[in-house]
């Protein structure tokens, strides 16, 4: 008796400790969370922390502060477009781009004009334009007696949103916007020492072609240090863009890369795809110049861009603003063309109002965050994520469209050799004075965590995200 009384008493004791530990599961380190952000120093009024885990409609909160405040959130405002991009182009969706004509053809000669229709592929790169010329020689044609046209009416011809900063830069995340647009719109500049000292360095850009035309003032001197600066300068005598590469290079220094971006990315498409033709041996007589193509042209040459998931990837992984702003005008053809960068914020937010979000926690008037316009609530933002989590149709395609903590994108630097690496993918966000995160932490038992971290004040963003950092790991692990 006093044996099976002993056993009663043990089993009462684990099953009453069981269910205690199963009451305190739904708050995993709650405490620990609030002791780490009081000892971050960050205040807690200038936060905005949403934070569940759970499965469909059983979510319960594991932490949340200011989570209804509306903040500005830079570039986690990307996760509201990806999701409406997602929604309006299903996975597996692709963007055309094509070569057409209503000239004639005779004796491998095309008698007419060549005309390159943009179909608004954020993705449009080397390997496509390659692919596209490829097909066109498959027509036996060696000479164009015409111009290039290209046509990148499909979008209207505001180059820049409004949101933007208000000052251009030369730098390739300013990218422009266009329908018909070639390797992000921006050139590759590479540097390396010359054969001797006092000799001018080796510039080449790439891709090399007559829209671009290179003013080299640099020398090479002694050592491995570098200063070299490059600049673009748009020259309207000749109607495409002078890039200027001056500064010293050493003679043991590595090669240097730049980045810029151009300014007419319609002519820049034109002029690439003439060098491209002119590598397979094929002339053209013509001028490069904007236009309009007819449905009545024969169509020569077609090429698909990659998934759309893959273009949401490309948006996602590096927060590349191009990117969500041509997806987000591919929207507003939905709505009639020219598609606009407006009619495409307006299927944004209307996605997003379809989603239940509170209309006094969201204001989105930009698709990449590069604005101070912008506005959600840190359960606003959870809203969109949550959502992606739960619906299996865009599911997978989103989660791998993030960057993965440790190991790439905007988060390969971040959580590193830690427990938190592998097991976050989240977005990030920056602008001056604000830092957001937002997405997935997983652990090693099945539970996910879905949160949502915006910062908005004047503390050191780097303690910032290190507090992010911190809360992620202390859930992972």
């Amino acid at each position: 008796m006093r044996s099976l009384l002993f056993i009663f008493m043990w089993l009462l004791t684990v099953s009453t400790s069981f269910s205690q530990e199963k009451a305190i599961g739904f708050e995993p380190g709650k405490s620990e969370i609030a002791k780490i952000v009081k000892k971050s120093g960050v205040p807690e009024s200038d936060l905005g922390i949403y934070i569940t885990t759970g499965e469909g409609e059983k979510q319960d909160t594991i932490y949340e502060l200011n989570s209804k405040n509306k903040m500005i959130p830079a570039s986690i405002s990307k996760i509201a477009t990806a999701s409406a991009i997602l929604e309006y182009f299903p996975p597996g969706y692709k963007y055309k781009t094509k070569l057409l004509s209503d000239g004639s053809i005779n004796e491998k000669i095309l008698k007419g004009d060549l005309y390159l229709k943009g179909g608004g592929d954020p993705g449009f790169v080397s390997e496509n334009m390659w692919f596209l010329v490829n097909m066109f020689l498959r027509n036996e044609i060696t000479k164009v007696e015409g111009d290039i046209v290209v046509d990148d009416t499909l979008f209207d011809q505001n180059r820049y949103d409004s949101s933007r900063q208000p000052e251009r830069v030369d730098r390739a995340y300013d990218a422009p916007v266009g329908a018909m647009s070639f390797n992000w719109n921006a050139v590759n500049i590479f540097v390396r020492p010359g054969e001797k000292l006092g000799a001018q360095s080796k510039v080449f850009l790439d891709p090399e072609n007559e829209y671009v035309r290179l003013i080299n003032n640099t020398k090479t001197v002694a050592g491995s240090e570098s200063s070299i600066v490059a600049s673009r300068v748009e020259d309207k005598s000749f109607g495409g863009d002078v890039i200027h590469v001056s500064g010293k290079i050493g003679k043991e220094a590595k090669e240097i890369v730049i980045f810029k971006n151009i300014t007419k990315p319609d002519i820049w498409a034109g002029y690439n795809l003439k060098s491209f033709l002119a590598q397979r041996g094929i002339r053209v007589s013509g001028k490069v110049r904007a236009g309009v193509s007819s449905e009545k042209m024969a169509l020569l040459a077609e090429v698909e861009s990659k998934s759309i998931e893959m273009a949401v990837a490309d948006m996602n992984k590096f927060s590349n603003n191009y990117v969500a702003e041509m997806l987000t005008k591919n929207l507003g053809t939905l709505k009639g063309t020219p598609g606009s960068l407006a009619s495409g914020m307006q299927m944004v937010n209307v996605h997003l109002k379809e989603l239940g979000l509170p209309d006094d926690q969201f204001y989105m008037q930009n698709p990449s965050g590069l604005t101070r316009d912008n506005r959600m609530s840190a359960f606003a933002v959870w809203k969109v994520i949550s959502h992606l989590k739960n619906d299996f149709q865009v599911q997978p395609e989103f989660l791998s469209s993030l960057p993965i903590a440790g190991i790439d994108g905007t988060l390969k630097k971040r959580m590193k050799n830690t427990p938190g690496e592998r097991w976050v993918r989240a977005k990030t966000g920056f602008l001056t004075n604000v830092v957001s995160l937002a997405g997935y932490a997983g652990r090693s038992d099945g539970r996910v965590f879905t949160f949502t971290f915006i910062f908005n004040g004047s503390k050191d963003e780097g303690r910032v995200r290190n507090l992010f950092d911190q809360i992620l790991i202390n859930l992972v692990k």
